[in-house]
Parts: C-alpha cells; sequence; structure tokens
C-alpha cells in the first residue's frame, strides 16, 4: 500500500483556480508556516520570511504587481516568501536551543558563525543562499497545504523589485516566490505528467 505522504506528493498539482468565497483563520496561516519552517537551512541560519496576503486591498496590490494573475486574489491567502541574507552574527541565538538541548557541543555555534562569515562574504553566494532557503520553504509550505486538504499554486510571475517596495521588504530580503494557498475550485489540472526518469536521473 502506498504510503499517505507518497500519495500527497504523486496527487499534489499546482492549482490555478480556487474558491474565491474560502478563508483560512489565523491559526490555519500559522500552522502553514509553523509547518514550511520545518524545511532545512545551512548553518540552521532559518533565513525566511513569510508575508501572509489575505485582505482584499493587499490582493489587489499583489496581483497588479504578480501579472493579473486571479488566483493572487482567489485564493484564501497568497504568502510572499522571501529569502533573508545570511546574518552570521545570529548564528550563535539560531542554535543556543540545539546547545540546551545537549545535542550540539558548546563552542559549535561559535565555529559555525566563523564558517559562515567566510562563506557569505560574496554578495552572489549570499543571496544564492537566500533564495535557497525561501525555496525550499516555499516547497514545504506547498506540501504542508496538502498535508492539510488544500491546493497551492507556486508563481515565479511577478515584479520582485515592485513587491518589495509595496510591501516594505527591507534590502536584506528578497522576495524568490507567490504561493497562493486555498480550496481548489473546479477546473484545475491535474498534476502534469513527468519526464522520464532516464532523462533526469544518473546514478553514478
Amino acid at each position: 500500500m502506498t504510503h499517505p505522504a507518497i500519495s500527497l506528493i504523486e496527487q499534489r498539482m499546482s492549482a490555478n483556480r480556487f474558491d474565491a468565497s474560502h478563508a483560512l483563520t489565523n491559526a490555519e496561516i500559522e500552522e502553514l508556516v509553523r509547518l514550511a519552517t520545518r524545511a532545512p537551512t545551512a548553518y540552521n541560519l532559518q533565513n525566511w520570511r513569510f508575508i501572509a496576503v489575505r485582505t482584499a486591498e493587499a490582493k489587489g496590490r499583489l496581483r497588479a504587481l504578480a501579472w493579473g494573475q486571479p488566483k493572487v486574489e482567489d485564493a484564501a491567502v497568497t504568502f510572499i516568501v522571501c529569502g533573508v541574507l545570511p546574518d552570521a552574527q545570529s548564528l550563535p541565538d539560531r542554535l543556543q536551543p540545539s546547545v540546551a538541548a545537549g545535542y550540539m557541543p558548546a563552542d559549535m555555534p561559535s565555529a559555525w558563525r566563523t564558517a559562515a562569515i567566510a562563506q557569505y562574504a560574496d554578495p552572489r553566494t549570499a543571496r544564492d543562499e537566500a533564495v535557497r532557503s525561501a525555496t525550499l520553504g516555499a516547497a514545504t509550505l506547498i506540501h504542508a497545504a496538502a498535508a492539510l486538504g488544500l491546493a497551492s499554486g507556486p508563481m515565479a510571475g511577478f515584479d520582485a523589485e515592485g513587491v518589495a517596495r509595496a510591501f516594505g521588504l527591507p534590502e536584506n530580503e528578497v522576495p524568490v516566490l507567490l504561493v497562493a494557498v486555498g480550496r481548489a475550485a473546479p477546473g484545475n489540472w491535474p498534476q502534469k505528467p513527468r519526464r522520464p526518469l532516464a532523462e533526469v536521473l544518473e546514478i553514478s
């Protein structure tokens, strides 16, 4: 018998049509983000932020910056998933709970901070890490939505600079993806067929 988690992955689809009458509570939005932040990040930086766009006014602003895509307004909430440029100085605080739990040596946060400072000295590398973290968080958000019986639709089609201005993002945040989440309406396509493994997998 197929494991339920595998079925969710195989049956998940990218929704374009949402039930505009459906709403999510604050608690439901918080649960989605709680699950999304279970995704991995380098050094456990957790360098992401999720802006839950839910009001009609905010959705209208966002839709105008997302090429007029209706799902931005029709979904119960559309998340702006932001990657945050790595801040190595934050690592001791981010890692302290692991030290307190007893499975990370007390001197490791300082060593990781030193390594991260060197690794992210190149602004391009730092931006790559921000994008990577946001993408992992968005992917986990998508599957969290499926697990909670909700549909999702990720979007890369938007004016990133416009979104940053309209939603007051600081300079260290990169808007990476929009993810619409809500109840699916009729008319969505099922998950589209995938390329054969022989075309995408190399085992060496």
